[in-house]
C-alpha cells in the first residue's frame, strides 16, 4: 500500500515489547537498563529505540509518529524472567495486555493478545543478549485496558486490554488520496498492457489464497484494501469487461451487504447478511441468533459449516456479483467468489469458474 511519505513513521507495539525485552535482559545482566537498544524489524530495517528503566525491568514510549493510532503514547513494559537452562520463550500478558477468549483470532482462547509477529520479533530480540537460554517475558501496558475500549477489540473478544500488533515493526500514516492514486495506478498498467478482465483482491493474504484457489499464475489481479467500490469504479472508467472479485468471508460479506468501502469504521453488515440467507434457507431462529451473536466471522464460518449450511456461501456469492454488477449500471459485469485464508473455495457466482478460467491464461 501507498504511504504519504511527507508523514512520520512510527513504531508498532510489537517493536516496542521487543525493544522493552531486549532492555529487560540486558538489565538482568548488567544490572542497569539501557538507555536505547537496537531491533531488527522484519523487513530488516535496524531500529534504535529508547529503553526507559521500570521497576521489574524497562518500558518503551510508543510512538505512532503521524498515524492516529489509539496506543500512541502508552508506555510497553516487558519482564524478563530466566530458565535455568535451555528452552523456549514464554510469553504473560501483564495489566493492560489483552486476554484472547474466543477462538478465530491468530492467538488461541487463554493467551495473552501478543500476535505471532511479535512474538518472534521479541523471541529474537531476546536470543540476540540470552542465547538459547529459556526465559519468560511479561509485557504490560499501564493504560491499556481503558485504551482497549477505544479499540475494536472488545467486539473481537479480546479482554482486558490492548494487543501488542505488528507485521512489519513499522507504523506507515497512510494516506487516503494517495492510495487511491496508487490503486488507478495500478488498473492502468493492466489497462495498458490490453487486458480486459481483471480479478481484484482485499490484501496481501487475500490474494495469496485468491490464486491457490483458482491457480492464477500471471499478472491477472490486483489488490483494492478497503477501497473495493473505488477499484470497481475504476475498473469500469478504464474499460475493463469483467471483474471477479473474491475475498474472505469478513471482507466479502460487507460487500454482499451493499458497504463498498469494508474499513472497519465505514460499515459493516456482515452478519446482518449472513443472518439473512440463513434465515431464506430455512435455519431455525435459534440458529440465526448464534449466528447474529458471533463476535468473529471465523466462529460464524464453522457454525455454517457445522450446520450443513454451506450453501449460503453461493447464494452471498450471486447476491455480492449482483451488487458490484449493479454498481456500474451493468457496464462492467461482476462475479464473486468466497475463500478461506488456505485458498478453499467456499463458494462462487455462477460465472466466477469461467472468468477465472480465462484470467488463468493472463502471463
Amino acid at each position: 500500500m501507498a504511504y504519504n511519505k511527507n508523514l512520520r513513521e512510527g513504531i508498532s507495539t510489537g517493536s516496542c515489547a521487543a525493544a522493552a525485552a531486549k532492555g529487560a535482559a540486558l538489565k538482568l545482566l548488567n544490572g542497569v537498563c539501557p538507555q536505547s537498544v537496537e531491533i531488527t524489524t522484519p523487513e530488516g530495517r535496524v531500529l534504535t529505540i529508547p529503553v526507559l528503566d521500570a521497576p521489574r525491568g524497562c518500558g518503551v514510549v510508543k510512538d505512532a509518529g503521524d498515524d492516529p493510532d489509539a496506543t500512541d503514547g502508552l508506555t510497553i513494559i516487558a519482564e524478563v524472567e530466566l530458565g535455568g537452562g535451555a528452552g523456549d520463550i514464554t510469553f504473560a500478558g501483564g495489566p493492560g495486555v489483552g486476554t484472547v477468549t474466543l477462538p478465530g483470532l491468530k492467538i488461541p482462547p487463554g493467551e495473552p493478545a501478543i500476535n505471532p509477529v511479535p512474538r518472534a520479533m521479541i523471541t529474537e530480540a531476546l536470543r540476540s543478549v540470552i542465547g538459547a537460554q529459556a526465559a519468560k517475558v511479561t509485557v504490560s501496558v499501564p493504560g491499556g485496558e481503558e485504551t482497549a475500549k477505544r479499540t475494536f477489540n472488545p467486539r473481537l473478544g479480546v479482554t482486558g486490554g490492548i494487543s501488542i500488533l505488528g507485521t512489519t515493526g513499522i507504523v506507515r500514516p497512510m494516506n487516503e488520496e494517495s492510495i487511491l492514486e496508487s490503486l488507478t495506478l495500478e488498473l492502468n498498467t493492466h489497462a495498458a498492457a490490453g487486458q480486459e478482465i481483471i480479478a481484484i483482491s482485499f490484501g496481501n493474504t487475500g490474494e495469496q489464497a485468491m490464486r491457490k484457489a483458482f491457480g492464477f499464475e500471471g499478472r491477472c489481479a490486483v489488490q483494492c484494501g478497503n477501497y473495493v467500490g473505488y477499484m470497481l469504479d475504476e475498473a469500469a472508467r478504464l474499460g475493463f469487461k469483467r471483474a471477479l472479485l473474491c475475498g474472505h468471508p469478513g471482507k466479502l460479506l460487507k460487500v454482499a451487504a451493499g458497504t463498498f468501502n469494508t474499513h472497519n469504521r465505514a460499515g459493516d453488515g456482515r452478519l446482518e447478511a449472513l443472518c439473512t440467507q440463513a434465515a431464506i434457507a430455512g435455519a431455525s431462529p435459534a440458529l440465526v441468533r448464534e449466528l447474529y451473536e458471533c463476535v468473529t466471522t471465523e466462529n460464524a464460518m464453522r457454525i455454517v459449516r457445522d450446520n450443513g449450511l454451506d450453501g449460503l456461501w453461493t447464494a452471498l456469492a450471486r447476491i455480492t456479483a449482483k451488487r458490484c454488477t449493479d454498481r456500474s449500471f451493468g457496464e462492467m459485469p461482476a462475479e464473486a467468489a468466497f475463500v478461506d485464508n488456505d485458498g478453499k473455495i467456499l463458494g462462487v457466482s455462477d460465472g466466477a469458474e469461467a472468468l477465472a478460467a480465462a484470467l488463468r491464461e493472463i502471463n
